[in-house]
């Protein structure tokens, strides 16, 4: 009779520890994890920031003091906790030129369950020729819905890309640009990670060359500034743009640079020095 109290006893502990451990399981946050394409050159440390965030009643906060691991080729390669606003940054030396895949995910913590998310980092040479492409030079309009100059989300996957652009770029990446993909950002599809993610699938989906993503706000002025900022880091070979919008090649003309808009814009929407090109096969004669 003591045997049988005993394995009795034996067999409740056994029965709480496994509702425990299934309990504790299931109390686990279900965490969103973001991460955005990152730009850097041969031997030189490259930021990459990944930010978690887990819902709030009808928001979302960042998640602070959880362990994040990036992954190169499979491989973890740096490790850091967030911070307060759910933000991560980790350090990653590429040896050389290319475009390198990466993940980011939620390392071992008993408070989140694992989630992932992949970018791209683009490791340049200081040297090599950069080709700046406006996403809304790549896709046809919507059906009865006129020129739309920003990425729509989601919506994004039925857009259809302009004919020809994937081939042509290419062709100019294939031997000679570096391709910088801009993308305007519109803050009620999401965040800027989230339309970067967007656009990079869409790229990959139409079979567009891999490149460098760029989200920038929708202010006239953003990519000006941008351009400035990046030649003062050393990318002074970004000297074309390939658009369809007005303020996206004045940006470039501005400061005595190319710019070709595609397709053909209204008339009086082409700044006076922009080369127009009709269709994507006409692009690279005017460069």
């Amino acid at each position: 009779m003591g045997v049988f109290f005993r394995r009795a006893g034996l067999f409740t502990i056994l029965l709480f520890w496994t509702a425990t451990t299934i309990l504790a399981a299931a109390e686990k946050v279900s965490g969103t994890l973001t991460v955005h394409d990152s730009l850097t050159s041969p031997n030189q440390p490259a930021t990459i920031e990944a930010t978690l965030t887990g819902k709030s009643l009808l928001t979302e906060t960042g998640l602070g003091g959880e362990p994040i691991e990036l992954l190169v080729d499979g491989n973890v390669v740096a490790t850091a906790m967030t911070g307060g606003d759910g933000r991560a940054f980790l350090s990653y030396t590429p040896k050389a030129k290319g475009a390198v895949p990466f993940t980011v995910r939620v390392g071992t913590t008993p408070r989140v369950a694992v989630v992932e998310a992949g970018a791209n980092l683009a490791v340049w040479e200081h040297r090599s020729p950069i080709m700046a492409v406006e996403m809304a030079a790549l896709m046809e309009d919507p059906a009865g819905q006129g020129p739309t100059v920003t990425l729509p989300g989601k919506e994004a996957e039925g857009r259809r890309p302009m004919p020809d652009a994937a081939n042509e770029l290419g062709k100019l990446s294939q031997f000679y640009y570096n391709l910088l993909y801009v993308v305007t950002q519109d803050k009620a599809i999401g965040s800027n990670d989230q339309v970067n993610a967007q656009a990079r699938q869409w790229l990959k989906d139409q079979k567009f060359p891999v490149g460098h993503i760029l989200v920038l706000p929708s202010d006239p002025e953003a990519f000006g500034a941008k351009l400035d900022e990046m030649h003062a880091a050393g990318w002074k070979t970004l000297k074309i743009g390939v658009g369809r919008t007005k303020a996206f090649a004045e940006a470039f003309l501005q400061r005595r640079l190319d710019a070709v808009m595609v397709p053909e814009p209204a008339k009086g929407e082409a700044p006076r020095k922009a080369k127009v090109a009709k269709e994507w096969k006409e692009v690279r004669k005017k460069m």
